[in-house]
């Protein structure tokens, strides 16, 4: 799956009740497709292609894991542990992707 069609499933996938009060950045940076961030600001849920000047946290992963982990076949915090993931900043954070995104 395409960085494009993952950042429109997550746009859609968003579950604005719990992002109340929260603002961060999530970059990621794929390693064999386009890099994209996601920024929430109280409820609400923006993606751009491209790299943010200071996220929150920072996610490396190639096409292959990001896929797996937004479909729901691979949890990101074991993606981490095993290598697949690597992450920079406020890694508790990362771990909220799941309730900040139905996917899958």
């Amino acid at each position: 799956m395409a960085v494009a069609q993952i950042m429109e499933q997550m746009q859609s996938a968003f579950v604005a009740d719990e992002a109340e009060d929260l603002e961060a950045t999530f970059q990621f940076c794929i390693s064999d497709d386009d890099d994209f961030f996601v920024t929430i600001d109280n409820a609400t849920c923006a993606s751009s292609l491209g790299n943010h000047d200071d996220p929150e946290i920072t996610m490396s992963m190639d096409s292959e894991t990001l896929t797996e982990i937004v479909s729901g076949e691979l949890d990101g915090m074991a993606a981490f542990m095993g290598g697949r993931l690597q992450a920079e900043g406020d890694v508790m954070l990362g771990t909220r992707l799941s309730q900040l995104f139905k996917m899958g």
